[in-house]
């Protein structure tokens, strides 16, 4: 899972379970050693009983790809346009609702630095610095080339949880995605709906007596070593704070240290494996409605990832 980069609830950093409800992101409820998604791929399976998830190296690959044709288009059109650098694997980790992996909180604290490397390159961007160097004409016409026209083409759909969500399915994003994920119009439907499933699961999950019993035990855990919190969530909500008015040096060890002090209180309670399997349980009960759209999800993106391996050759 990622802190930067840019896929669907990626740019929003999911920080509590309650939060998800209102975030509709599938990012798992735990946060272990995470080179692939193994409770997703789980969970999905216990749902479907046949796909998986696409591991963090893979996502890595797939985004390039898309990046690549958008490139592409772009230059066909006219435009100069600049491949985005993609979150490495490490970014893509720790922002679960609890952290434990210990080894990744030792080395990257709570990714404070992976979020100040991302503000850098949004700041940085060569594609917005091109943008809005061109004249007015020029550049109206370069976004709907990039991002399409609702007027000329719109894709619409509703929502697991309510709502409705929109995009154009012309431009250049949506014709990348459509060569990318075989048909731009399912994968938008798919994507959305396999995307905003925690409100459906995790208001349950929350209340389980397990999941209860399993943050007391880890919030006494961390009040015996000088952590008053009553929750993994209200770190998250407090840990910038605590590093103002310090040197950058002293923030990332003071961040270091919190993180190492939850991952070990996490690992000591279970309340990462606690989270991670009741995820699974409340998944596979109250998301069968979505089964095929969940395994349509997880096809394309499979698809995705074997038509990206031989874009991303053809840049060797």
């Amino acid at each position: 899972m990622g802190r930067a980069f840019a896929a669907a609830c990626t740019v929003t950093l999911i920080t509590a379970l309650t939060a998800f409800t209102a975030a509709g992101c599938t990012n798992s409820v735990g946060d272990g050693p995470r080179a692939a998604h193994p409770e997703q791929d789980s969970v999905h399976r216990s749902v479907e009983g046949q796909e998986r998830d696409l591991t963090d190296a893979e996502e890595v690959l797939v985004e390039h790809a898309e990046s690549m044709l958008v490139k592409k288009c772009m230059e066909g059109k006219g435009f100069r346009y600049w491949v985005a650098p993609m979150a490495s694997v490490a970014e893509r980790q720790g922002n679960g609702y609890v952290l434990d992996d210990v080894n990744w909180a030792r080395t990257y604290g709570y990714g404070g630095e992976f979020e100040k490397k991302a503000e850098r390159a949004r700041l940085a961007d060569p594609n917005a610095a091109y943008a809005n160097a061109l004249p007015v004409a020029d550049r109206i016409r370069y976004t709907k080339t990039l991002d399409g026209d609702l007027s000329k083409g719109e894709l619409s759909v509703d929502l697991p949880a309510g709502g409705t969500v929109s995009t154009t399915s012309t431009g250049c994003l949506a014709a990348a995605r459509g060569k990318l994920y075989g048909d731009a119009a399912t994968w938008f439907r798919v994507n959305k709906i396999a995307t905003s499933l925690t409100p459906l699961y995790v208001p349950h999950l929350v209340k389980d007596p397990r999941f209860v019993k399993a943050v007391e035990a880890w919030s006494r855990c961390m009040r015996k070593a000088g952590h008053a919190y009553a929750s993994p969530d209200e770190i998250r909500e407090e840990r910038h704070a605590l590093a103002q008015g310090m040197s950058a040096a002293r923030a990332h060890a003071a961040e270091v240290q919190l993180a190492v002090t939850e991952a070990t209180c996490a690992v000591k309670t279970s309340l990462g494996k606690t989270a991670r399997a009741l995820e699974r349980e409340y998944r596979a009960a109250k998301l069968q409605r979505y089964s095929e759209d969940i395994a349509a999800y997880q096809r394309m993106r499979l698809g995705a990832l074997a038509r990206a391996e031989s874009i991303t050759d053809s840049e060797a």
